[in-house]
């Protein structure tokens, strides 16, 4: 095992605690993965984020056969989705967080971008949010939804499931991750309110400024 797949794993088991520790991710709700140069790592079907054993995380090769440890999630179709189609993509989180799960069960959220430029980090760590279709967990349909996105998106909502977010890393993913779980909240907390969104043009200033992600 090199160094670097090394590391991986023991990210993934710290960063899987921290989350489920403060809330994000409860029970064995919830799956993250990292691209390496050989394959991917998985959290494993069943298992809880805060219990992941770095020896036992699933590794898949490119074409996601499981290759070693226990076996993946079965929202493999999911992570696979973003790394075939966002090359830049590193890792995976998939949360069933309290607030991105709620604001993915109302109907009138626009599912272009349900999740509005309330404040200038969740343009920057987030982007955009498209809003995908409800299907059964684990069928492999929800990774061929993603698919048809074209990579436009780092991170989409599930109708009446929750987020995944992808990241250059899996500390970016997470991060990115917790910023669209507290901006859910506020858009929630500000429901019914008249609210001032970022313009268009602080938009595109951030855009310019930091990026996308």
């Amino acid at each position: 095992m090199s160094p670097d797949e090394t590391a991986a794993r023991c990210e993934m088991a710290k960063l899987g605690a921290s989350l489920f520790d403060r809330g994000f991710s409860v029970g064995t709700a919830g799956n993250i993965s990292v691209r390496l140069s050989d394959g991917i790592l998985m959290s494993p079907t069943n298992a809880r984020l805060c219990d992941l054993d770095p020896d036992r995380i699933s590794k898949l090769d490119m074409e996601g056969k499981h290759v070693s440890g226990d076996r993946p999630t079965k929202e493999v179709f999911l992570h696979q989705a973003f790394y075939d189609t966002r090359p830049d993509a590193g890792a995976v989180v998939h949360l069933h967080s309290t607030w991105a799960t709620a604001l993915s069960c109302l109907e009138e959220i626009d599912p272009n971008d349900c999740i509005p430029p309330l404040t200038p980090y969740v343009v920057m760590r987030v982007g955009s949010v498209k809003l995908v279709p409800y299907v059964r967990p684990g069928d492999p349909k929800s990774g061929q939804l993603i698919r048809e996105l074209h990579g436009r998106f780092a991170a989409v909502l599930l109708a009446n499931h929750g987020p995944v977010v992808s990241g250059k890393s899996l500390f970016s993913a997470v991060c990115a991750a917790e910023e669209l779980e507290e901006t859910a909240k506020l858009v929630m907390a500000l429901e019914g309110r008249k609210v001032r969104y970022l313009a268009n043009h602080e938009v595109a200033d951030l855009i310019r400024t930091f990026g996308t992600i």
